[in-house]
């Protein structure tokens, strides 16, 4: 038999899965369950979780404003890595995990837990991403996964023990999305979204409008960096989480950031996810402007190789991992020269990049010109493609004798 927890801290959110999971836990264990909410710029849904957990037999709540942090430490380093996931997907939820993961253990140590719960399911990515953060951070924890040990497996069936146990729930059988936001992004998963064919329903989305409805005049932005870092919007300085906030304001009412795909889980199966992140499409779109401009060739060539690996080290859960330690200390390393200027043009759902400018320009309008210039010997040129082609004649030449 496996050992009764003296103390459980549960990652909660108030949503279906960790709202059953509290009333499961207590139920099963017959000890007290700590719940924990981060506060990372959800917004209204944090007092009734309070309220909720409270009403359900939460031995403590700690509601925790982590929003600064999350954008300082973990979403700005990742913008500064320019990570895409699969081309398309900013990592919103993927990046928030670490930082709940590790004020999580923080909160067991405080209480005098042995034992951390999440509501992750057996299938998703989420448990990995917890899971390895809490093993970084507290190798001698024990992990509660109640989707991977209990019988309820279906949101049907979760929402059929809510109702039995009168537990309020955001969804309905009608609408089962599981949904996750933060001042990154939020997304929805389930329901008609688990058919690809299936188109989502517009009055599905918060952060943005649809561009349709979006404004028929075009909207200019100046967002400024200093070492690969967001610092103003349109001249004001903002702190990291009031700027990632205005962004999403900004982009929002131009229908910027929906993003719908199909990606591979880590634990090996496809999904399908829908994303609104307005704020981090311009961010991402204006930090590769002014990269354009400040970064050596070789250096940006060399970290947009590197993107693809970075980008699953944050979608796996190895955020703590010494391969992203190490490779964010390269980034941060190139990054100190990316400071400057992206001017973009917002228009129905479109950003265009409209202007980029930086003290730190790498680029030369002397050398670059197609007009008479002093400093750049066309005739330099045969000599540099000769060179350059000498493998390619000898290829050619041996090709021919054969």
């Amino acid at each position: 038999m496996e050992p009764t927890p003296k103390k459980i801290v549960l990652a909660y959110s108030g949503g279906l899965d960790t709202s059953v999971i509290l009333t499961w836990l207590i139920e099963r264990y017959q000890v007290p369950v700590v719940a924990f909410c981060a506060d990372l710029g959800q917004g209204e849904e944090l007092e009734p979780a309070r309220a909720k957990a409270e009403r359900f037999g939460a031995a403590a709540i700690h509601i925790d404003d982590l929003r600064e942090e999350f954008v300082r430490d973990f979403v700005f380093p990742m913008l500064r890595a320019a990570a895409v996931y699969e081309h398309v997907y900013l990592l919103g939820t993927s990046i928030a995990r670490p930082l709940i993961a590790k004020r999580q253990i923080e909160i067991a140590r405080a209480e005098g837990a042995d034992t951390v719960a999440h509501g992750a399911t057996g299938k998703g990515n989420d448990q990995v991403r917890f899971e390895l953060t809490y093993y970084a951070l507290e190798p001698g924890i024990r992990v509660i996964a109640p989707w991977r040990i209990w019988d309820l497996t279906s949101r049907t069936k979760l929402i059929a023990y809510a109702e039995h146990k009168g537990i309020p729930v955001p969804v309905t059988r009608e609408k089962p999305y599981s949904t996750d936001r933060n001042l990154l992004h939020i997304s929805y998963e389930g329901g008609i979204l688990e058919d690809p064919w299936r188109e989502p329903y517009e009055d599905m989305f918060v952060l943005s409008v649809s561009p349709e409805r979006a404004p028929d005049k075009a909207e200019y932005v100046e967002i400024d960096f200093d070492a690969g870092n967001p610092v103003r919007v349109n001249g004001e300085a903002l702190s990291p989480a009031a700027l990632l906030a205005r962004a999403n304001e900004i982009g929002g009412r131009h229908g910027i950031g929906r993003v719908d795909l199909v990606e591979n889980r880590y634990v090996g199966m496809k999904s399908r996810g829908v994303y609104e992140t307005p704020g981090g499409t311009l961010l991402h779109v204006a930090h590769r402007a002014v990269e354009s401009i400040t970064l050596d060739r070789e250096v940006m060539h060399l970290r947009d190789a590197l993107i693809p690996r970075y980008a699953e080290m944050v979608y796996y859960g190895y955020w703590y991992a010494p391969e992203r330690t190490m490779l964010q200390a390269a980034i941060d390393e190139a990054q100190r020269a990316v400071t400057g200027t992206a001017r973009l043009k917002l228009y129905k759902g479109n950003v265009i990049v409209a202007g980029r400018k930086s003290a730190r320009s790498l680029y030369n309008p002397e050398v670059a010109t197609f007009e008479d210039d002093a400093v750049y010997r066309q005739a330099d040129a045969e000599g540099f493609i000769r060179l350059n082609a000498l493998r390619l004649r000898i290829r050619a030449l041996v090709e021919k004798k054969s």
